[in-house]
C-alpha cells in the first residue's frame, strides 16, 4: 500500500535543511577539478582520484553524490560528464562557470543569510550595513572577474535587442559596467558604438582588460564613482543598466532612471536587464527567488515585477516599456524609449 500524493512528507524539510551540502559537494568538486579530469572520457573513481591526486574512496562518495545531483551520470564504475557540466564545470569548454564559485560562495555573501531572521525582524539590514551596495565593495572586483562568463548568453541576446544606426558614431553608455560584457556585446554588433563603462576604479580594470581583449581599445572610455552622484554624461544612444536597479528601493531606481533619462539623447533607448517575477512574485522561482537574495545582502533591495518597472519608468520620464525574457537565461530585458 503507497502513500497518497498528499500525504504529509518531512523529505521537503530535509532537502532544504541540507541544501548547504549540495553546494559543498559542489564546490569540492570544481576545486579538486573533478570535472575537468572526466573532461571527455568516462572514467572510473579510481581514475578520477589519481587525476585528482586524492584518495579513491573521497572521490567515489563525491562521484556518486554529484550523480545523485545530475551533474553526472554512472554507468557501472564509470562517470561522465552531462552535456551540461561539459559546457560549464569542464575548464576546458569556452563557457566554464567554474570561477563564479569564488563570489557566489564567498563568505561576506554567505554570512549574510546565517541570521536571517534578524534582517526579517527589523526589516532590513542593520542600520550600520549597506551589504552589497557599499561604496567600492570589494565583492565586485572579484565578480567582475568571476561571472563575465556566465553573462555571455545573456548580453549577447540583449545586444540583439538593440541595433544602432550604423550611419553614423553612436555612443553607449554601460552602468556599473563590472566585467564589461554587456557593453562590449553592444559595441562589437555595432562598429561605430563608442562604449563608456561606469563602475569603481578597481572593477574598471578588469572592464580594460576584457574591452582590450575583445579588439575595443579604441573605443572605449571610463566614468570613476557612485551612478548616482558622478556626471553621467549626455547624448547616448543606449544606457545599459544591467544587474543594478535590484540592489535599492523603488524611490531610489526612479530616482536613478531620471538621470540616465537625462543623459539619453531624445528616442534613446534604456536596456534594464534583471530577475523580473511574474506579478504572483512566486513564478518562475529562478527569478522569483532572486528576492532573498536582495533581502540578505541590500538594505532594501529585491526583485521587481514588470508592472514596476513600468512605473519606475514612467515616472522617469520614458514611455514604451516591454518586456524581453532572454532565455535560456532566467534573466529579462526591460527597454523603455526616452
Amino acid at each position: 500500500m503507497t502513500a497518497p500524493d498528499n500525504a504529509p512528507s518531512p523529505q521537503l524539510f530535509f532537502e532544504t535543511i541540507n541544501a548547504f551540502q549540495k553546494s559543498a559537494a559542489l564546490k569540492a568538486a570544481i576545486d579538486l577539478g573533478l570535472f575537468t579530469a572526466i573532461s571527455g572520457k568516462p572514467a572510473t573513481a579510481a581514475e578520477i582520484a589519481t587525476l585528482c591526486q586524492c584518495p579513491e574512496r573521497g572521490i567515489r562518495i563525491l562521484a556518486d553524490n554529484l550523480t545523485i545531483l545530475g551533474f553526472l551520470t554512472k554507468d557501472g564504475a564509470c562517470y561522465a560528464l552531462t552535456p551540461s557540466s561539459a559546457a560549464f564545470l569542464d575548464q576546458k569548454s569556452p563557457a566554464y562557470f567554474g570561477a563564479a564559485v569564488k563570489f557566489l560562495l564567498a563568505p561576506g555573501l554567505t554570512e549574510a543569510f546565517t541570521d536571517l531572521a534578524s534582517t526579517i525582524r527589523r526589516g532590513r539590514l542593520h542600520s550600520s550595513e549597506q551589504g552589497t551596495t557599499a561604496p567600492d565593495h570589494p565583492a565586485w572586483v572579484e565578480f567582475a572577474r568571476a561571472m563575465g562568463p556566465m553573462m555571455m548568453p545573456t548580453s549577447q541576446a540583449a545586444a540583439e535587442l538593440v541595433p544602432l544606426d550604423a550611419s553614423r558614431d553612436t555612443r553607449v553608455l554601460d552602468i556599473s559596467a563590472s566585467h564589461g560584457a554587456y557593453g562590449i556585446a553592444v559595441a562589437k554588433k555595432n562598429p561605430r558604438a563608442h562604449l563608456v563603462a561606469l563602475d569603481w576604479e578597481a572593477v574598471l580594470a578588469v572592464t580594460t582588460e576584457n574591452a582590450g581583449a575583445a579588439g575595443l581599445a579604441d573605443r572605449f572610455s571610463m566614468i570613476v564613482g557612485d551612478a548616482f552622484t558622478v556626471d553621467l554624461g549626455n547624448d547616448y544612444d543606449i544606457v545599459l543598466v544591467p544587474n543594478f536597479l535590484h540592489h535599492f528601493n523603488a524611490e531610489e531606481c526612479t530616482r536613478f532612471l531620471k538621470r540616465v533619462h537625462a543623459a539619453l539623447r531624445p528616442g534613446g533607448k534604456v536596456v534594464i536587464v534583471e530577475f523580473v517575477p511574474n506579478e504572483d512574485r512566486v513564478t518562475p522561482p529562478p527569478a522569483a527567488s532572486f528576492s532573498l537574495v536582495m533581502l540578505g545582502t541590500t538594505p532594501e533591495g529585491d526583485a521587481y515585477t514588470f508592472a514596476e518597472y513600468e512605473k519606475m519608468l514612467a515616472e522617469a520620464g520614458f514611455r514604451d516599456a516591454s518586456l524581453h525574457p532572454l532565455p535560456p537565461t532566467a534573466q529579462s530585458a526591460v527597454l523603455a524609449v526616452a
